[in-house]
């Protein structure tokens, strides 16, 4: 440790990062528009507001599996510096940039919706890359610092969650790919698949018996790679 560096308890940092979650999951319901009271047909257009409804529940999910990860990160952590807590405020404002692409996505979904679904998906898809690419620095820097860790041993198994990150801007990148070029349903798909995968290895890779798969999966489609690469 250089004679400079400061380090302090984690603490404060959950408790801020667990402000900014809970303020981010509270502001997606604004999204939810609620109808004028004063016009017939207030149940017809109660349900016509399903996709904000479906939009509002995923996006739910989705931060609270980020909350998840992010809890099980520091639950490693004892100390934080600052390049730690710089790295954690590019993961808190990333996650809360997500309530806009929502009300994008729910309104280009909704009923006689004028807007661009294409345009909607690819948003949401950059946004996502955004937020799998603010954890890109956290596990590489923790390695390199045990310090900071409550067992310094777990160093080894965060340098190996690297690839976390990485699965999460690929996998949005191709969303917003194949939103744009094929079908935007396809982006909803993708974007529901990468909620379950976060929330599958919010632990590690390692950490039960589905992450586990997920892994030696993506370890046998590189394989040939690998093969060929050697010859």
């Amino acid at each position: 440790m250089t004679p400079d560096r400061r380090l302090t308890e984690s603490g404060r940092v959950e408790a801020f990062s667990d402000a900014v979650f809970a303020i981010t999951i509270t502001l997606l319901v604004l999204e939810i528009h609620r109808p004028a009271l004063d016009e017939p047909g207030l149940g017809r257009r109660l349900l016509e507001q399903w996709p904000a409804y479906g939009a509002f529940a995923v996006a739910f999910v989705y931060v609270g599996v980020v909350w998840l990860n992010h809890h099980a990160l520091f639950a490693r952590i004892r100390n934080v510096d600052l390049g730690l807590n710089w790295i954690n405020l590019l993961i808190l404002v990333t996650t809360a940039l997500l309530p806009f692409p929502t009300g994008v996505l729910a309104g280009a979904f909704s009923e006689g919706a004028s807007g661009s679904r294409e345009a909607a998906v690819v948003l949401y898809a950059i946004v996502g890359a955004l937020m799998s690419a603010a954890w890109i620095p956290v596990f590489p820097y923790l390695a390199r610092h045990p310090d900071l860790l409550l067992d310094p041993k777990d160093a080894g198994m965060l340098a190996r969650q690297k690839s976390r990150p990485l699965v999460g801007v690929a996998s949005y990148l191709l969303a917003a790919v194949l939103g744009y070029s094929v079908s935007p349903l396809l982006a909803l798909v993708s974007f529901v698949w990468m909620i379950a995968y976060h929330a599958i290895t919010s632990e590690g890779l390692h950490a039960n018996r589905l992450a586990r798969s997920l892994t030696r999966t993506r370890l046998a489609r590189h394989r040939p790679m690998m093969d060929r690469a050697r010859g």
